[in-house]
């Protein structure tokens, strides 16, 4: 059997380079070298990187996604993005391999673009019977009146990006002094941002994957800050939260957290493996946060973690995706 030329795209030009490059760098761990020639592309800019298995670097050919390694071009068969944030997990890099006619592992480009524009992806699931968060929209160049966002949702609020990943530029808003500098910090990771109100529960993620005909939806993950909330600090270091997987919940409201994730995969268009968050009112009441179409894949990441609890292995769960995808299954 001929080895595919898997194309590992890590890096970006966001906040979460770092957190990338590491997830990139534990799955490389976990494919299978029997099937796979790897490829690490890190994608800086214009700068693209490729270190060839033999560990010969070279640029890559950005106008066919292709690459000369010791005087031989190498064309690649599959590409798997591990990237979050821009250009991977917006659109851009997916329209790219689109043209140049290379499947890969994500959801499509126009997933991509709905998942990552928090606003457009609470519209697509809107109707489909899952719980969203009242907010309001904030466009750079705007001026929002504090008083009226205080009145419109309350406090406290979430002020986050609406296009950017790994709670940055996130403040949890609980005076009014405090909404100004919130939108700002915000803005200094997207040109939109969105203010939403707080609803008080516990955090749950789901990871979903439809491929090969079968629907997966993993072991639900709790998430337990040990801060004010999932911060880019809490998701990252060590000890400042806890992942509980799986978590301890009652089986009807993890049901219906199932379904919810099932749906916004359903109406967001997703494809590859996915994981949705939601918040749990004491209630019992889910409502959703957001859709990762590119989720971490590090060891401290939720969906390795919820893999184990399914007894699937990461390796297993790219196994399943490129056969899907190399087997014509439209994006």
């Amino acid at each position: 059997m001929n080895k595919l030329n898997i194309a590992l795209l890590a890096g970006g030009d966001s906040s979460e380079r770092e957190v990338s490059l590491r997830s990139a760098k534990f799955v490389a761990g976990r494919l299978d070298r029997e099937k796979y020639n790897i490829y690490h592309v890190d994608i800086h800019g214009l700068d693209w990187k490729c270190t060839a298995p033999s560990g010969h670097t070279a640029q890559v050919d950005r106008n066919d996604f292709s690459v000369v390694v010791e005087g031989e071009r190498v064309r690649f068969d599959f590409a798997l993005i591990i990237i979050h944030g821009t250009p991977g997990e917006d659109g851009r890099l997916q329209g790219y391999l689109d043209m140049t006619g290379v499947p890969y592992s994500s959801c499509g480009m126009t997933s991509s673009v709905i998942t990552f524009d928090k606003s457009t992806a609470k519209r697509a699931v809107a109707g489909t019977g899952i719980n969203l968060a009242r907010e309001l929209f904030i466009r750079r160049g705007e001026r929002p009146d504090p008083a009226q966002m205080v009145a419109g949702l309350g406090l406290p609020m979430f002020v986050k990006p609406n296009a950017s990943g790994s709670s940055c530029g996130v403040t949890k808003v609980c005076c009014m002094e405090e909404v100004i500098p919130a939108v700002e910090a915000a803005l200094a990771e997207s040109d939109e941002a969105l203010a939403e109100e707080f609803v008080a529960g516990r955090e749950f993620g789901c990871g979903v994957m439809v491929a090969g005909g079968r629907e997966w939806v993993f072991p639900l993950t709790e998430i337990v800050p040990h801060k004010e909330f999932f911060d880019y600090e809490a998701k990252y270091t060590a000890g400042f939260s806890e992942e509980i997987t799986p978590a301890k919940l009652d089986e009807h409201i993890a049901a219906e957290i199932r379904r919810m994730a099932l749906a916004a995969y359903r109406a967001c268009r997703c494809s590859g493996v996915v994981r949705v968050d939601f918040i749990v009112t004491p209630e019992g009441k889910p409502y959703m946060i957001e859709v990762n179409s590119i989720p971490g894949m590090s060891a401290e990441s939720i969906i390795p973690k919820q893999l184990a609890a399914a007894g699937m292995s990461v390796g297993e769960l790219y196994d399943i995706i490129i056969a899907d995808r190399l087997s014509g299954h439209d994006h």
